[in-house]
């Protein structure tokens, strides 16, 4: 059996939501798991660096550090 990538997996699910429900209500389904408005433009000032390099450092190091595990 071959394993489905996360994209077949939501491709699949949108036709098969597409089809069962209509474009309309499949829209409104899928806005029933609406998590919030978030700002997200906003909100990263908080937690991400405003230098490129220092996200790249950080990344590069949790990369390693997950290698590691």
């Amino acid at each position: 059996m071959k394993v489905k990538t996360l994209h077949e997996i939501h491709d699949e699910g949108i036709n098969a939501l597409r089809k069962t429900l209509g474009p309309v209500d499949m829209v409104r389904f899928i806005q029933m798991f609406d998590h919030g408005k978030v700002d997200y433009t906003k909100e990263r000032k908080q937690w991400l660096p405003d230098n490129p390099d220092e996200v790249k450092e950080r990344l590069l190091k949790r990369q390693k550090k997950i290698k590691k595990q």
